[in-house]
């Protein structure tokens, strides 16, 4: 019994340190890619709340991709509307791989995953709920092996003086 009371103490404080680590993360959202082929006609949509007016925050996005995906990079079209209903839509490249095919991100087996920065310090000018979408923008119908696309948005530290 006292080993298992141990390995317990162990599994509760690293839980806490990981969970202490992601106190600034104010919304994680991933969705999957059916069968890890995105067709542009598919619009990924994501929601989020925001209170703090005055606070900056950082925008990522989470790219999965397959090692059999056949571009060192990813073009995404990007939607953002505000709650008063504005929109602002960007071009964004996201890079996966150098020049020599040398995947980014960490991976697993034959997945990669990349926090690519989208926004930084960035300050959202009214409370309430936003939306972004996000479109594949490959010039393909079908982009094979992005296994799922995700947003993170964190609190930017604001530098002291």
């Amino acid at each position: 019994m006292r080993k298992n009371g141990r390995i317990f103490l162990w599994l509760a404080l690293i839980l806490l340190v990981v969970y202490s680590c992601n106190t600034n993360v104010v919304h994680r959202e991933t969705k999957d890619i059916p069968d890890s082929e995105w067709n542009k006609n598919n619009i990924l949509s994501y929601n989020f709340t925001i209170e703090d007016t005055l606070q900056p925050y950082n925008v990522f996005l989470s790219v999965r991709n397959s090692s059999k995906y056949q571009f060192r990079n990813l073009y995404l079209f990007i939607e953002t509307t505000s709650p008063r209903g504005n929109t602002v839509r960007d071009t964004f490249e996201c890079i996966l791989a150098d020049e020599k095919g040398r995947w980014y991100g960490k991976g697993w087996g034959d997945i990669y995953e990349n926090k690519v920065p989208y926004k930084q310090f960035i300050r959202f000018p009214v409370k309430g709920t936003y939306g972004i979408e996000v479109q594949q923008a490959m010039r393909r119908d079908n982009l094979k092996h992005i296994t799922d696309i995700g947003i993170v948005i964190e609190e930017a530290k604001i530098p002291e003086k």
